[in-house]
């Protein structure tokens, strides 16, 4: 008898072919695409009726670059998408490495499914991660003068300005940041019989 999760991962191999690596762990699918067939590879997982994955719940960018503790040594930048079929209800998620670290480019999925239009801005603003093809891609929470990307995991903690609204001058201004380092001092417990009741 096979599980729900086999018939995907043999509907998945039967559509995508040699374009894709799938996995499964913990009762999810994956699949892994290269940037060269992604653009394909989610067309099909929305139009071949034996998938049909007309609804993408998410997507977003990850950095690689301390995964497992330093010893990843793969492609920095991916971008992950998570895609639902309310016709056969189940899910799959789809990850895609960027080929350049330097500049990491993918293709724009906003085409297919329109609501990727800000999970991609966001990919962008954060991580720094380009769509090729999306229509108006600029930032989406960070500050139209930020420099940078603050998910990126080499990104410095503290930042280099700080906004704040000066009443003196009636404006918004920025300066260097204020932020001092913290030591922690770690609480001393001196009853003896502390926690023993």
């Amino acid at each position: 008898m096979t599980t729900k999760l086999e018939v995907l991962e043999l509907a998945l191999k039967n559509a995508l072919g040699e374009r894709a690596a799938i996995s499964s762990a913990l009762g999810e699918v994956t699949v892994v695409v290269k940037a060269a067939d992604y653009l394909a590879a989610m067309q099909t997982l929305r139009d071949d009726k034996t998938l049909a994955f007309e609804e993408m719940i998410d997507l977003c960018g990850v950095d690689y670059l301390n995964y497992g503790e330093g010893e990843w040594d793969g492609l920095r930048f991916a971008v992950v998408t998570h895609l639902l079929s309310i016709e056969h209800n189940w899910r799959v998620r789809v990850r895609v490495f960027c080929p350049d670290d330097e500049m990491p480019l993918v293709p724009s999925i906003t085409g297919i499914w329109r609501n990727a239009n800000w999970f991609e801005r966001e990919a962008f603003d954060l991580f720094g991660i380009l769509f090729e093809g999306h229509g108006d891609l600029r930032r989406i929470l960070t500050d139209y003068g930020f420099i940078g990307h603050p998910f990126r995991k080499d990104f410095p903690i503290s930042g280099y300005v700080e906004m704040r609204y000066d009443p003196e001058q009636k404006r918004v201004i920025y300066q260097p940041v204020t932020i001092e380092p913290r030591e922690n001092i770690p609480r001393v417990i001196r009853e003896e019989t502390y926690g023993m009741k």
